[in-house]
């Protein structure tokens, strides 16, 4: 029976509250937490937050693998009134360094190992750090925080994503962003309560969080899993009954190529895409795995949430297709006259309506080029995302890619930014001049090629790069040139660099 759908916005830690007593609400190595757990925990959890001395609104980041901590946070630290920082466990010293400079954290918890590779100069001293382990200890031993009542536009989460200008920028999303997202979610699913949610994906994406957001509002059963291969998956899913997942396309590659036991396959209900566009291949690899599954690829960047789904049944007949605006979205396409396209018509893809975050954390300038007043068009009027994709509508309102204007790298469900990579390269001191650049790859969507001018040391670039930057980061392949092409204004002409790689 499908749950009753109350799209108004609540303060983000009553989301726990919707789920039965008894019935499983987090599966965990450990031990499993029920839904009256779940919620005892979080109270818990966010009176030793309190008890902390952080102000209202203080900033909590967290950089820790999935477990109870990194799964119970985001309810814990809105209970608190205190905003949550998932930091990427993938990222390195630098990266991390960087968010918590920026987000001005006043807490940062994680596990021992990660914060040991920090110096004494990453954290700032008004930033108490704390293990995981020992946080979730002491909370144990804390009373319950009541619900909050918090209001639903206040600040809960502030999501670090990649740009295509430097360094990650922090997005806002407020108590209504992350309610309205995980009932939008559970809606176009058709999530139930005796669903099994396997959350594969990081925690610190939009993408990732609402597993466990979409699963609670419905009642469901979330399974957070750190896998270090395929295989990892199709075990979990065997073992607990997975009928939902989501995952991004390099990862479907990898899933389709293992043999999948029967009990794996025969509970499974949906799989969702998102993160990078499906081949005609791979859909129909999933098919031939999963018959029974209905398969919804998707579209969205972190500062509008999700955007598009396209209905299952639509996925054989417009396998190219982004689909339609989801449930509390609204999707304009607006062209270089400022008005809405024609049907065939190619223009840029904006967001309206309560999804759309508050901007990007202390950053007044990049929030004005991204975060502007929405179309006359549009029914909600306001603030509107600007995406800065370049997408087409045809008669029947179904929205197709064309291409974005800006210069980031998409691997493996990462957006990647060339600058960062770039500074990286140029900070070790081996090279004058650099740039990242993206290539196409079959398994990963795009591959990173660093084109650079320097001493020729390949062997130390290389390594210096593995210290210094994150794994899904790492040049595919590395090219040293005497010179860069430039453009008009002196700057290096990244498409004329791409065409002459990989030509």
């Amino acid at each position: 029976m499908s749950l009753p759908l109350d799209p108004v916005a609540h303060p983000l830690d009553h989301l726990a509250e919707r789920g039965r007593d008894d019935d499983p609400a987090l599966v965990l190595r450990e031990e499993g937490l029920s839904y009256k757990a779940l919620r005892t925990r979080i109270g818990q959890l966010a009176s030793w937050l309190a008890s902390q001395g952080a102000e209202p609104g203080a900033r909590v980041a967290s950089w820790a693998a999935k477990g109870e901590l990194t799964c119970l946070l985001p309810l814990a630290a809105a209970r608190a009134g205190l905003v949550h920082v998932p930091i990427n466990p993938l990222l390195k010293r630098a990266q991390v360094a960087h968010i918590v400079s920026d987000s001005g954290a006043k807490l940062l918890i994680g596990t021992q190992a990660r914060l040991d590779s920090l110096e004494p100069a990453d954290v700032p001293s008004a930033c108490s750090v704390f293990e995981e382990g020992a946080t979730i200890g002491a909370s144990r031993g804390m009373g319950e925080m009541p619900p909050s009542a918090a209001d639903p536009e206040a600040l809960a989460a502030i999501l670090y994503t990649s740009g295509s200008t430097g360094r990650p920028k922090g997005v806002m999303l407020s108590h209504a962003n992350l309610w309205l997202g995980a009932v939008s979610v559970t809606q176009y699913l058709g999530l139930e309560r005796d669903d099994v949610v396997l959350a594969v994906l990081p925690l610190s994406f939009d993408y990732g969080q609402n597993q466990l957001l979409s699963a609670w509002y419905a009642g469901a059963s979330a399974v957070p899993l750190d896998y270090l291969a395929p295989r990892d998956v199709t075990k979990a899913c065997a073992r607990y009954g997975v009928t939902t997942l989501a995952a991004v396309p390099p990862l479907w590659v990898q899933l389709v190529e293992q043999d999948w036991p029967a009990e794996a396959v025969t509970p499974m209900r949906r799989l969702t895409n998102s993160g990078g566009a499906l081949t005609t291949d791979l859909v129909r690899g999933l098919r031939g795995l999963f018959p029974q599954a209905r398969l919804f690829p998707m579209y969205g960047l972190t500062e509008a949430f999700r955007s598009t789904y396209l209905d299952p049944s639509l996925v054989d007949s417009h396998p190219t297709s982004m689909g339609k605006a989801i449930p509390f979205a609204e999707v304009l396409v607006i062209g270089d006259d400022g008005r809405v396209t024609a049907p065939g018509e190619e223009g840029e893809l904006v967001h309206c309506g309560p999804l759309v975050a508050q901007g990007y954390w202390q950053d007044a300038a990049r929030t004005a080029e991204r975060f502007k007043p929405a179309p006359e068009e549009s029914e909600y009027r306001g603030v509107a995302v600007w995406s800065g994709d370049r997408v087409q509508r045809d008669a029947d309102g179904l929205l197709y890619f064309v291409g974005r204007r800006d210069a980031m790298i998409k691997s493996a469900g990462n957006r990647i930014s060339p600058q960062e990579i770039e500074e990286a390269a140029l900070a070790t001191g081996l090279v004058s001049e650099a740039a990242a650049v993206g290539v196409k790859d079959e398994r990963l969507g795009q591959s990173v090629l660093l084109v650079v001018r320097g001493n020729g040391d390949n062997e130390g670039l290389k390594a210096a790069l593995k210290r210094d930057l994150p794994n899904f980061m790492q040049p595919h392949e590395i090219r040293w040139v005497e010179r860069m092409p430039l453009n008009p204004n002196g700057k290096v002409d990244r498409a004329a660099l791409q065409a002459e790689m990989v030509a």
